[in-house]
């Protein structure tokens, strides 16, 4: 099966306002095709504006939300859903998330999934799918679902973090592919990069790209977008793979309370 999700998108975390809308029209100036964002990130109007003012045809575009935890009700999914792609500006989203398992809410695993396939069925998202599940849970929506509706796990992962046993045969998207800046200064990438005449933000997310997970990262900076783009042209040997393998140090960076699951160490 061909993974459903683009392996290259533009992230939208922890941006808003004007910076949002810059850096998703700028990002499709520069040939980016996939935007992802979320309920809790406070730009999916921001996103949608970006979006409308860019002129590029709605087929040519794979958009993704996230639902937020206030909303995996039954009868809050959908009204905020159709809130979210009144705000995007489009029918439906190729792609909605459910954004944490947020086990202390107390809604089952099997309920919110059954909940997003209902969205689902309804065309208000081509494809569903989880975030941030670890391997009980992600078991847990294929058991409640099935495997088919289930196009990929969002989760954090980076050189520093490299959570080898969650794929579950569910396609993986990395978010946090440069740990907040903190792999840029790495030693071994650097030494990487200086090979293949590239940044060590290109080699780190080449080596996510190799692994097989789409990546999106994001930046308000029109030569970082290019240059972030660039990593798909780059072919890590083995041994740079391996190399890379061994900066594993369970780096988490986004763990936020009563939101995450107990972590697979």
């Amino acid at each position: 099966m061909t993974n459903i999700v683009p392996q290259f998108g533009v992230g939208t975390f922890r941006l808003t306002g004007q910076t949002v809308i810059d850096s998703v029209k700028t990002a499709l100036d520069v040939g980016y095709r996939a935007v992802d964002t979320a309920q809790i990130y406070g730009n999916e109007a921001e996103v949608g504006q970006a979006i409308a003012e860019s002129h590029i045809h709605r087929d040519d575009l794979f958009i993704t939300t996230k639902i937020w935890t206030d909303h995996y009700q039954a009868d809050k999914l959908i009204p905020s859903l159709k809130d979210s792609l009144q705000k995007l500006g489009t029918d439906a989203v190729n792609l909605t998330l459910i954004h944490w398992p947020a086990p202390s809410l107390g809604i089952s695993v099997a309920e919110m999934m059954h909940n997003l396939l209902e969205a689902k069925k309804l065309g208000l998202t081509e494809h569903i799918g989880i975030s941030n599940f670890n391997i009980d849970l992600s078991q847990q929506a294929i058991a409640a679902v099935g495997l088919e509706n289930i196009a990929t796990n969002q989760i954090e992962l980076s050189p520093y973090l490299q959570n080898d046993k969650l794929s579950q045969n569910i396609d993986v998207t990395s978010y946090m592919t440069l740990a907040y800046g903190k792999v840029l200064n790495d030693p071994t990438l650097t030494e990487i990069a200086k090979q293949h005449q590239a940044s060590s933000a290109q080699i780190a997310l080449a080596w996510a790209l190799q692994k097989g997970f789409a990546v999106i990262p994001s930046s308000t900076k029109r030569e970082n977008l290019i240059a972030n783009l660039k990593a798909q042209e780059i072919q890590l040997s083995a041994e740079e793979m391996q190399l890379i393998a061994q900066l594993e140090r369970n780096g988490r960076e986004v763990d936020p309370e009563n939101l995450a699951p107990q972590w697979d160490v």
